[in-house]
């Protein structure tokens, strides 16, 4: 196919389309600045070139063979394209797919009521978003950009820090009837723990509680019992259903504790080393679109954490 359309077949395919839409050289030719037999001359090594006629010549007119009108239907599609391809340049308009991966917790806690402005302020830009969990590895060419929660390293990738992670214990008020009190993390001893099993990357099922537990010092209470979920959000709604206590991020819980569905009984909010970030492949923000939802995504961020987030 690269043989047979070299860039001379490309200038003629011009005259042809010019020609298609005109039926008639003449016009064509007044279109193009050239003559007519210059028009008749590359419409004839245009039909060489492909190995079949593309007009009939009748008298005092042209007609497209069914050929011609094949081929005149698939350049006048491509041309259109290509012109409301510069048009969108010109006006700074961008479109096109970007596909945003994210752990699926913050993706539907924290990306997703927000998704309305970017569309509305990226109308032509499709996002084609992706949940996935942090246990999944990250690799190149799968994604444009990823949200991702761990220590920032990724190895071959480039990474925007958005916001640093801190965890608390959370339970619905129900859980505190009829049981002792749970004034401090020691008397966690008489309640049930939920587990979100793929808290960050490289985390184990335990993390979340081990890592709570031994900020505070917390030695004597066993953390490693109770029921365990593969999602945050699972194991969130199991805590409103009054199952236990949870381990909430506190990105992604904010109505629930002000509408009461779920409460804080300890004052202490542990940083968990880790933090959100957009990690993308070397030379991705290259790609205007790409680096417009980055930045749109790192504007939100700032937004809902005050400080601003710089790449690394």
């Amino acid at each position: 196919m690269s043989r047979l359309l070299h860039a001379q077949t490309h200038a003629w395919l011009k005259v042809f389309a010019t020609s298609a839409r005109h039926l008639s050289f003449t016009r064509a030719a007044e279109e193009l600045h050239v003559t007519t037999g210059a028009v008749s001359q590359q419409i004839k090594q245009l039909e060489e070139r492909l190995g079949f006629k593309l007009f009939r010549r009748l008298p005092r007119r042209l007609e497209l063979t069914e050929e011609g009108k094949r081929l005149a239907a698939v350049v006048d599609e491509a041309y259109q394209a290509v012109g409301l391809e510069v048009k969108r340049l010109r006006s700074g308009v961008m479109s096109g797919v970007i596909r945003l991966r994210s752990v699926p917790a913050f993706l539907s806690k924290w990306v997703m009521p927000r998704l309305p402005r970017l569309q509305a302020r990226f109308p032509d830009i499709e996002l084609h978003v992706i949940a996935e969990d942090s246990s999944l590895s990250l690799r190149e060419g799968e994604f444009d950009l990823a949200i991702d929660l761990n220590d920032g390293h990724y190895p071959g990738l480039s990474i925007t820090p958005l916001m640093e992670e801190v965890i608390f214990p959370v339970c619905a008020p129900a859980l505190l009837r009829r049981r002792p009190p749970l004034s401090r993390p020691e008397d966690l001893a008489w309640y049930p723990l939920l587990h979100d099993v793929t808290a960050w990357r490289g985390g184990h099922t335990y993390a979340e509680w081990e890592h709570y537990l031994q900020a505070l010092g917390v030695t004597a209470l066993n953390p490693r019992r109770g029921y365990t979920f593969n999602r945050h959000r699972l194991a969130m709604e199991a805590a409103m259903a009054g199952m236990g206590v949870a381990i909430a991020r506190q990105a992604l819980l904010a109505d629930e504790l002000t509408t009461g569905a779920l409460i804080a009984p300890f004052p202490q909010r542990i940083d968990t080393g880790k933090r959100y970030g957009i990690v993308y492949p070397s030379g991705a923000l290259d790609d205007r679109r790409v680096a417009a939802v980055h930045d749109w995504i790192v504007e939100e961020a700032q937004r809902h954490a005050g400080p601003p987030a710089h790449a690394r």
